[in-house]
This record gives structure tokens, sequence and C-alpha cells, in this order.
């Protein structure tokens, strides 16, 4: 996969620095996947979930929660935002 952008992650990190490891971890393995539908992410992240058009990752134990777009068929993921778990919650990421 394909993944835009690390930037986003690594940003992210910077301010909360005890995720950095699970973001990296992330990626890394994301970068290596061929998935080609959301039963497939979840083999590897068991509670990946769809909301929406978006896919949603907990992040290190659920305290983050990352939330991409994937394109399968281009084999693409897009990272949306990275959120606290409080921050997701509110809800309004889905208005941005």
């Amino acid at each position: 996969m394909h993944v835009i952008s690390r930037k986003r992650l690594r940003q992210f990190a910077d301010t909360h620095p005890d995720c950095e490891k699970s973001l990296d971890a992330w990626y890394r393995i994301a970068k290596g996947a061929r998935w080609s539908k959301l039963l497939e992410v979840q083999q590897v992240y068991s509670a990946a979930e769809a909301v929406g058009r978006f896919t949603v990752f907990n992040i290190r134990g659920n305290l983050y929660r990352l939330i991409t777009l994937i394109y399968y068929p281009g084999q693409t993921i897009v990272v949306r935002t990275v959120l606290t778990h409080a921050e997701y919650d509110k809800d309004k990421w889905k208005d941005e």
C-alpha cells in the first residue's frame, strides 16, 4: 500500500511522543500490506473498523485513533488525521 502522508503521523508523534513507536509500526505494516478489503485489514488489526467511508485504527492500546481512507483498488491509504480518543469521541472529525 502507498501511504499518504507519513508526515501527519510524524507531526502527531511530535506532540504525543508516547505513540511514536506505535504509529511507526502501523506505517511499516500498512506500507507492506496488499489489502483488498476491510476483512483483510482486520486480520492484522482486529479492532480496525469502518466508520462511514473511513477506516479507523486504534493506536497504542486505544489511547489514540488513526483515521484513514483506504482505496483498495489503487492500493493507497490516505492518513486523514490522528486524534486522542477523547478528541475522536467528540465526532467533530466527521465534519471536516
